[in-house]
C-alpha cells in the first residue's frame, strides 16, 4: 500500500509538516499545535497515573516479607530444583555434556588466585564483580550438584576475599550491584555448608557494602542514586543485584531488605515498560542482554523465594523481549549492533527462563545453540520445552519504539541475506547519532557493518564531547550526512520513526523519517531500505530542501572495494565472495569513491579514539542539488562472478509497495 494512500489521520500532519509544496492556514497551525499540546499533557497525566497507580499496588514491606519461603536456597532455585536437575542430567545428553564442560571450568578455577581489588581505569570495578559473580555460580552450582566439598571451599576463599574490600564501589553502582547478586548467590545456594561465622562475614558485607547503600539510594541520601529513576540497564542492574542480596539475607535483616523490595518493586517498573509494546530494547542489542538479564533474575528470585513476581512479568512487551534477540542477530550470529556495543552473538541463559515463563520454544530454541553453558544455562533449560519444534518465524519484523526493522531471505542458513535497518531515537541512552543506519549481511560475510562503541573512558564520551567522537556521529554510521561541520552532524534530540513497513514473500521494506535528524539542513529527508525477491537490498534516500547543499553517503566496510571507471557500480570482494553495489539512474550524476574511516575535514578529531584501520567507506558526494534522490542497490555476485543484466526500477518512496518490483 502506498503512503499516499494511507487515511488522513496516519499521515496527513506530518505529510503537511515535512512537505514545502504543502501550507496550511496560520489559524489552523496553530490549533494543530494546541491540540498536540493538550494531546501531550493528557498522555504524560495518564502515563504518571498509571504509574503511581502501580506503584501503590506493591504490598507493604512487611507483607512482601510475609511470603518468604523459610529455609536455603531460595534464589532462582530451591532444593527441589536442584534436585531434579541432578536426575536431569543423569537422563539428558545436553545437560549431561554441559555439567561436563561447567566442571571442567570449576576444576580449573579451584587453583586459581582470588580476585583483587583493582579499579584499571580509574572508575569501574566492574570486571572484578563479574569475575567474582562468574566464579561464584559456577563453583556454587558444581557444589549443589555434586557435594564436591572442594567447590564451596573455593568459592569461600573468593567471597571472603571480596568481602574485604575496603568497598565495592559505589560511586559506579553497578560494580556494587553485581557484587552483591555474586555474595546472595553464594550465601543462598552455599548456606547449609556456611559455618554460623561464614554466614554473618557474608550477611554483613551484604548489607554494609550493598543493601543498606541501595537503601540509602531510595531514602535520596546518596549522590549516586540516579538510577533508581531511570528507564534503562542502570535500574534493572542495580535493583537487581541489590535485590538478590536483599532476598538472600531478608530473615535476618527484615528492616533493610523489606524497604528495599518496596523500593525496587515500584521502580523497576520504569524500565520495563520501556519493553512494550513488542519486546524490543532501544539501547540496542547487548545492552538488551545485560538489562534483561538483571530484570529476568530477580524476577525469577521474587518467584522462588516470595511465589510472586508481584504482576511485573505481565508489563505489556516483556513476554515477546526474547524475539529481540531473534531478529537483530543475523544468519553468522552478529547482531544489528546499533549504539553502544559490538556485534557479537547475544548469549543469555535467560532465554531458558522467558521460554519456561511465557512457553515460548523459539526462545529455548536460540539458546540452545549459544549456550556457553553456564550455571544458569543448565538451571533453567527445560528439555521437553527445547525438543518441542518452534513454529516457523517469518522472515521479518518491524519493532515499534525502537523503531528498528530487520529483514532476511531465510532462517537456519549462514549464507543467507540478512538486514537490520534502524530508525530511532538520538536521545535514548548509548545512542549514537545512527538513524538510519543499516548492516548487511549475505553468502556467509557480513559486508555493510556497524564500527560500535569506542572507548568509554575518552574525556567527556557520556557528557559533552560525545558527539565529537567518530563512531558516534552520523558520519561513522552507514547514514547519511548533510552539510557536515563541527558540531554534532545529526540532532541529538532527534527521532525517526519508521512511517512504513511492509512484509511480503518477495519484497520486504521499511522507511525511516529522517527530517527531524536533519532540521535546519533539508525540508524533507526520508530514507528506505527494502529486500527485493529476497536476494537485492535497496537504500534510497530523497532529500529536498535548498539549504541541503552538502550532502554524504556513508557505508563502512571491512570488504576491499574497486569503484568501476564510470564510478557508478563498485565491488566489494572479501572471503573469496564478491558483492556489487550500483548506483540506480534517479542518484544523478555522483560517483562512488572510497574513503578511509575518519572523520572529514570539517569534523572534530579527538585523540584517543579507535583507528578503525580495518575499515574503509563507500561514500557518495552530492553538492549543490536540493532535490536529491540517491539509490544503491546491493547485490551478491555468484560463484562465477556474473554480473546482473537488469536493475530495479526507482520508485519514489511515497509510493512504496510490493508490488511496484515484480
Amino acid at each position: 500500500m502506498d503512503i499516499a494512500s494511507q487515511s488522513p489521520s496516519t499521515y496527513s500532519y506530518a505529510m503537511t509538516a515535512i512537505d514545502p509544496r504543502r501550507t496550511i492556514p496560520l489559524r489552523s497551525l496553530l490549533k494543530l499545535l494546541m491540540t498536540l499540546c493538550a494531546l501531550t499533557v493528557t498522555s504524560t497525566i495518564l502515563i504518571r497515573a498509571s504509574e503511581q497507580a502501580a506503584a501503590s499496588s506493591i504490598p507493604a514491606a512487611s507483607d512482601i516479607l510475609a511470603r518468604l519461603r523459610p529455609g536455603h536456597p531460595r534464589l532462582l532455585g530451591t532444593k527441589a530444583d536442584f534436585d531434579r536437575l541432578r536426575t536431569s542430567i543423569e537422563e539428558d545428553a545436553t545437560l549431561k555434556a554441559w555439567h561436563a564442560t561447567l566442571a571442567e571450568r570449576g576444576t580449573r578455577l579451584l587453583d586459581e588466585p582470588t580476585s583483587k581489588y583493582k579499579i584499571p581505569d580509574g572508575l569501574r570495578l566492574l570486571s572484578v564483580s563479574r569475575r567474582v559473580l562468574d566464579r561464584v555460580y559456577t563453583l556454587a552450582m558444581l557444589y549443589r550438584l555434586e557435594d564436591d566439598r572442594r567447590y564451596a571451599e573455593r568459592a569461600w576463599r573468593e567471597l571472603d576475599a571480596a568481602a574485604a574490600f575496603p568497598d565495592w564501589n559505589p560511586r559506579h553502582f553497578l560494580d556494587t550491584a553485581e557484587m552483591t547478586h555474586a555474595f546472595g548467590i553464594g550465601y543462598d545456594w552455599l548456606h547449609d555448608f556456611w559455618t554460623p561465622d561464614q554466614r554473618e562475614r557474608l550477611r554483613t558485607a551484604i548489607v554494609e557494602k550493598g543493601l543498606r547503600l541501595g537503601v540509602e539510594c531510595y531514602r535520596g541520601n546518596a549522590s549516586y542514586r540516579g538510577w533508581t529513576k531511570s528507564r534503562h540497564n542502570w535500574n534493572q542492574v542495580c535493583n537487581g543485584g541489590i535485590g538478590m542480596g536483599a532476598l538472600a539475607i531478608a530473615e535476618v535483616d527484615p528492616g533493610l531488605a523489606g524497604e528495599f523490595l518496596h523500593a525496587a518493586l515500584a521502580s523497576l517498573q520504569l524500565p520495563m515498560r520501556e519493553f512494550g509494546p513488542d519486546g524490543a530494547w532501544a539501547e540496542g542489542p547487548g545492552y538488551w542482554n545485560y538489562a534483561t538479564r538483571y530484570n529476568v533474575a530477580l524476577l525469577a528470585a521474587l518467584e522462588t523465594a516470595l511465589g510472586t513476581d508481584f504482576g511485573l512479568s505481565e508489563i505489556p512487551g516483556f513476554s515477546d523481549t526474547g524475539m529481540f534477540p531473534l531478529y537483530v542477530s543475523g544468519p553468522l550470529g552478529r547482531t544489528f549492533n546499533y549504539a553502544d556495543g559490538g556485534d557479537g552473538a547475544i548469549n543469555a541463559p535467560h532465554m531458558f527462563w522467558l521460554a519456561r515463563r511465557f512457553q515460548r520454544p523459539a526462545y529455548a530454541a536460540y539458546q540452545v545453540d549459544r549456550a556457553t553453558p553456564a550455571a544458569l544455562d543448565l538451571l533453567w533449560f527445560d528439555p521437553k520445552l527445547a525438543q518441542t519444534p518452534a513454529a516457523q518465524l517469518p522472515l521479518d519484523r518491524r519493532f515499534r519504539s525502537a523503531e528498528i526493522a530487520t529483514f532476511r531471505s531465510a532462517w537456519a542458513d549462514r549464507n543467507a541475506v540478512f538486514a537490520g535497518f534502524k530508525g530511532g531515537d538520538n536521545k535514548v541512552n548509548h545512542s549514537h547519532l545512527d538513524l538510519g543506519s543499516f548492516v548487511l549481511d549475505a553468502g556467509g560475510s557480513r559486508w555493510i557493518v556497524d564500527p560500535g562503541a569506542d572507548n568509554y573512558n575518552l574525556p567527556g564520551y557520556f557528557g559533552r564531547q560525545r558527539w565529537t567522537y567518530y563512531r558516534l556521529r552520523a558520519e561513522g554510521q552507514n547514514t547519511i550526512v548533510i552539510n557536515p561541520a563541527s558540531g554534532p552532524d545529526q540532532e541529538p534530540s532527534a527521532a525517526a520513526p519508521l512511517i512504513q513497513y511492509e512484509s511480503n514473500p518477495n519484497v520486504a521494506f521499511a522507511i525511516a523519517d529522517l527530517t527531524a535528524a536533519n532540521a535546519g539542513r533539508a525540508g524533507r529527508v526520508w530514507r528506505g531500505l527494502a529486500l527485493l525477491d529476497r536476494r537485492d537490498v535497496l537504500v534510497q534516500d530523497e532529500i529536498e530542501g535548498e539549504t541541503a547543499t552538502n550532502i554524504w553517503w556513508f557505508a563502512h566496510t571491512q570488504a576491499e572495494i574497486a569503484v568501476k571507471p564510470d564510478g557508478r557500480a563498485a565491488v566489494l570482494t572479501q572471503q573469496n565472495k564478491r558483492m556489487l553495489a550500483r548506483m540506480l539512474p534517479a542518484s544523478g550524476p555522483a560517483r562512488f569513491e572510497v574513503l578511509p574511516a575518519r572523520p572529514l575535514a570539517s569534523s572534530p578529531n579527538p585523540s584517543g579514539q579507535a583507528p578503525n584501520d580495518k575499515l574503509r567507506k563507500l561514500a557518495i558526494h552530492f553538492e549543490d542539488q536540493p532535490k536529491t534522490t540517491i539509490s544503491v542497490v546491493f547485490t551478491l555476485l555468484d560463484e562465477e562472478g556474473s554480473e546482473p543484466k537488469d536493475a530495479p526500477p526507482v520508485v519514489p518512496l511515497r509510493s512504496w509497495n510490493a508490488g511496484r518490483w515484480r
